[in-house]
């Protein structure tokens, strides 16, 4: 009976901010991780609320947080019934938690083109690919292109990169080809924990130079991260840190699961082409391990940052790359990674800036990859170049100046799928769940984030005018197949 309580209190909770509903989550009593695993329950959320009063001297620094594959409900902040991370947990209580933001993309390499030139994916050629599988020379980021790290380098900010790319192979493209002045990790999708293996042998690059770690991945990304921001202490330059783990992709591998990976790379360098997929391991129990593991590596980072005293100015975002995988928990959204339902691109996303932004706070406002772009470099005093102007909207009006919600259309596609969200309203064209053929479909999110009532046939001209707008922005991308 306890059980059935918990879950039912949870589902509650989850529903509530999935509707987007600041209200009802705070006539429902939503406190941040109440009825998680260990999630405190000290405070409730209110209703997000910019301070225009609040100001700063100095310019921010960025660390901006990837996990990759993280499930919408996967913190205990959204939700999880099981996992316990209070590191994600607490930073969501000294910030603002969204409940409706989105990834650029269903799948890893789009959303990062996405992240880092601030544009849909679809402008650029490798941003096609869903994602990047192998080196290629037409697919990456141009080293010639703008990035959020160039702009800002060219700002006077010290960049750096820590962990996944996953924008182009070497030769063609790198971080340190697209503005990061220092990187550490690997280019690929996927790698194992701990030999760092992938289907093309060992890929971790300190810069451009091939290099060797057996630690866990996720921990030696952290220590990275912690010794670059210790080191910033003694700067007067602000940074921007891309810190992104490749937790909790698969291969299934939790800390101190050395003999796992022992299988796993024995199998890659045998020739199993599907080895680091793992499609025959991982458990509830192991994935859980993992994002514990990762929550734990943000907090050593986050602790790196109040004991250097630069945690008031630092700007914080952490999210996902896309929506989750095999053992991820979703509830109440469908669908998953690769999909444009919810579960596929819907994603956490916190964000705290002790200087300017208010703690204990929850946001409905949809926001998608491409908008932080804008509001970083917003935030840090600089523009867009006029060349490359950007598709994503700043919240810096919203978050810091009083400004009303942003509206503006938020877009997806993919070779088999499309979907646009405006306001409540999100058209969706795409297989149905569990197959057969592709359908067009209208949901009203607010009621139904499940997606589950079609109301194409009662609402026909918000119907007509979504899919008019996704063609006419998806007539400005290139094609697939170009």
């Amino acid at each position: 009976m306890a059980e059935n309580q918990h879950e039912t209190g949870v589902t509650r909770r989850g529903a509530a901010a999935a509707l987007g509903t600041v209200a009802a989550a705070t006539a429902a009593g939503t406190a941040l991780g109440a009825g998680t695993a260990g999630a405190s329950t000290a405070g409730l959320e209110r209703g997000f609320r910019a301070d225009p009063r609040a100001r700063s001297t100095r310019r921010p620094n960025f660390l901006v947080i990837l996990g990759d594959d993280l499930g919408w409900a996967d913190l205990g902040c959204y939700g999880s019934p099981h996992i316990r991370t209070p590191h994600l947990d607490r930073l969501a209580r000294q910030g603002v938690r969204f409940t409706d933001a989105y990834a650029a993309a269903a799948v890893c390499s789009p959303t990062r083109f996405g992240l880092y030139t601030g544009r849909y994916p679809g402008r650029l050629r490798g941003g096609l690919e869903e994602p990047i599988a192998r080196p290629d020379k037409l697919h990456g980021i141009p080293p010639g292109h703008p990035t959020l790290a160039s702009i800002l380098k060219d700002a006077g900010y010290a960049t750096a990169m820590f962990g996944k790319w996953h924008c182009g192979f070497l030769p063609w493209y790198s971080p340190v080809k697209s503005g990061w002045d220092t990187f550490f990790g690997n280019l690929s999708g996927a790698v194992d924990y701990y030999s760092k293996i992938t289907s093309t042998g060992v890929d971790l690059y300190e810069g451009e130079v091939p290099v060797e770690d057996l630690g866990y991945y996720t921990d030696t990304l952290a220590a990275r991260a912690a010794d670059f921001v210790r080191e910033r202490r003694d700067h007067d330059a602000p940074w921007l840190l891309n810190l992104n783990f490749t937790t909790p992709h698969w291969p299934w591998e939790a800390p101190g699961d050395r003999d796992v990976s022992a299988r796993i790379t024995a199998r890659v360098k045998a020739g199993d082409g599907r080895a680091l997929w793992h499609d025959d391991g991982g458990s509830l129990d192991t994935y859980r391990t993992m994002v514990e593991s990762l929550d734990a590596a943000v907090g050593r980072v986050l602790r790196v940052l109040r004991e250097t005293g630069q945690e008031r100015d630092t700007f914080v975002l952490f999210s996902s790359d896309n929506g989750g995988e095999r053992f991820s928990y979703q509830w109440p959204l469908s669908g998953s990674k690769a999909g444009l339902n919810e579960g596929g691109i819907r994603v956490p996303n916190i964000l705290r800036w002790p200087a300017r932004i208010r703690p204990r706070q929850v946001s409905r406002v949809p926001v998608i990859t491409q908008d932080w772009t804008a509001t970083i470099l917003e935030a840090a005093g600089t523009r867009p170049a006029a060349d490359h102007p950007l598709d994503g909207h700043s919240l810096a009006p919203y978050l810091l100046r009083g400004a009303r919600e942003p509206q503006h259309d938020l877009f997806w596609r993919t070779r088999s799928s499309r979907a646009l969200r405006r306001g409540r309203w999100k058209y969706l064209r795409g297989p149905a769940e569990g197959g057969g053929a592709a359908a067009e479909r209208l949901y009203d999110l607010t009621a139904d984030p499940r997606e589950q009532a079609n109301l194409a046939l009662r609402e026909p001209e918000v119907f007509r005018r979504l899919k008019a707008r996704w063609e006419e922005i998806d007539a400005g991308l290139l094609p697939y197949g170009s």
